[in-house]
């Protein structure tokens, strides 16, 4: 079938709502369709770029942000603590692991989110299950659970504001190489963490002198006060990307512009499906989560429509099977993948494998993230391929939804902060600490 932007609409689709009022509907996608784009086809040219260095081994991809997005605690506090959280997350990596950082953020777009079942119960009474701020509320009424198309609208407002001011914290100081440095001491000096994180600040600082003493600072050298972080989103509801979707005037090609990249989830990640149909259309960098029943097979397939010309840059297959299965499930895959010679990058999501049940909140182990991201990389190593990035759920916020960490948070800390509407994300201590012990993994990657 030739490729239109709407040519979707042929294919078997899953996880999408049901608007009661169509008419509504076409007003709102009518008007997302003249609304200027949130990204520009340069920007994702250039992170196809960086992650060109992914794939030949000479960076390392950081992917992370909120479960999902909130209309209401959407602020700036917000937004500048989830910078700062990948700033001192990719400086870690940077110094400890010896790699480059590709940053993308879960932000600026990430409001919808698929559903085990189509209906919630409570109290005997059944309504729409939540989907995400883009499409019904979280408060369980029949009012807020009805998909209303207006919440696009409100969707692309906040992730215009959300993007202006990350371009503005990019550019503005608030990246300056000095900064970062500093916002990562009082971390660094908790005595729970040990030893190797005080000689890392001690080699921070002596880098930094060094370059100082040479004439080189963040005064005169724009890449030691700047530095770009791209957006990205799961591409669930289809309308939206759709209406977003614009013809780059320099290439004549065809760019969704409601993010730098965008991926599939593993609910709808069937080859003879409308989500892969429709993203194998732009030319955005794509990712697609794979679970514990997937095959080599899968992968190929999807490699075969999503990257036909096997682009380096192109294809992120982002492995998501839990810390236990991983195990049972991945060298099989790995190893057959191997002899195909496809460009695609690898990385591990260790958050939705191992979601548990703590009394009546869902949340998960530091200690089973830590084994999944761990098992990803000696697999991974073991049939020479490269692992090479990391997709996690977290937050800069001070959160208690994830069990663990050497501050170590219990099933009774939970009700302190729990916050997420969706799924448990890791408080910015517990990211900050991953991210050191993830930098071990990729010096060992990329020495092999």
């Amino acid at each position: 079938m030739t490729w239109t932007k709407d040519s979707w609409k042929n294919f078997p689709i899953k996880q999408q709502p049901h608007y009661e009022d169509q008419e509504e509907l076409k007003r709102v996608l009518a008007r997302l369709e003249k609304l200027p784009p949130l990204i520009f086809a340069g920007e994702v040219r250039n992170l196809k770029e960086r992650l060109k260095l992914v794939n030949q081994k000479k960076a390392f991809l950081l992917q992370g942000g909120d479960c999902a997005e909130s209309f209401e605690n959407f602020g700036a506090v917000n937004i500048r603590d989830m910078f700062k959280l990948f700033l001192q997350m990719a400086i870690v990596l940077t110094f400890a692991g010896g790699a480059p950082v590709v940053k993308i953020g879960r932000v600026a777009g990430q409001f919808a989110k698929p559903r085990s079942s189509d209906f919630e119960e409570l109290d005997g009474k059944s309504l729409p299950s939540y989907r995400g701020d883009i499409i019904n509320g979280f408060e369980f009424d029949e009012g807020a659970r009805r998909a209303d198309a207006k919440r696009m609208l409100e969707a692309y407002y906040q992730s215009a504001t959300s993007l202006n001011l990350l371009r503005a914290f990019a550019k503005g100081g608030l990246a300056d190489l000095h900064q970062v440095h500093r916002w990562n001491l009082g971390f660094l000096k908790k005595a729970e963490l040990g030893k190797k994180f005080e000689e890392l600040s001690e080699k921070i600082t002596q880098a930094l002198d060094f370059m100082q003493a040479c004439g080189i600072s963040s005064k005169n050298t724009p890449t030691l006060r700047e530095t770009s972080i791209y957006t990205s989103h799961e591409a669930l509801l289809l309308p939206y990307e759709e209406a977003l979707t614009r013809v780059d005037s320099m290439s004549g090609e065809l760019y969704d512009c409601s993010a730098h990249m965008l991926w599939i989830g593993e609910r709808t990640r069937g080859i003879d499906e409308a989500h892969v149909h429709f993203l194998s259309g732009v030319q955005n960098p794509i990712g697609v989560k794979i679970g514990p029943n997937a095959s080599a097979l899968d992968i190929i397939k999807l490699a075969n429509i999503l990257n036909p010309n096997n682009e380096e840059g192109r294809l992120n297959i982002i492995i998501r099977m839990g810390a236990e299965k991983i195990k049972q499930n991945l060298p099989k895959i790995f190893k057959e993948i191997q002899k195909e010679g496809l460009n695609i990058i690898y990385s591990t999501d260790p958050m939705h494998g191992n979601t548990v049940k703590a009394g009546k909140y869902k949340t998960r182990e530091f200690n089973d993230i830590m084994s999944e991201v761990s098992s990803f990389f000696e697999i991974a190593m073991a049939e020479n391929i490269y692992p090479g990035g990391v997709h996690l759920e977290m937050t800069g916020q001070d959160v208690t939804e994830c069990l663990g960490g050497s501050f170590g948070l219990t099933e009774e800390g939970l009700q302190s902060r729990y916050e997420t509407q969706c799924d448990p994300r890791l408080n910015a201590d517990q990211a900050l600490e991953l991210a050191f012990l993830i930098a071990d993994l990729v010096k060992k990657a990329r020495a092999c």
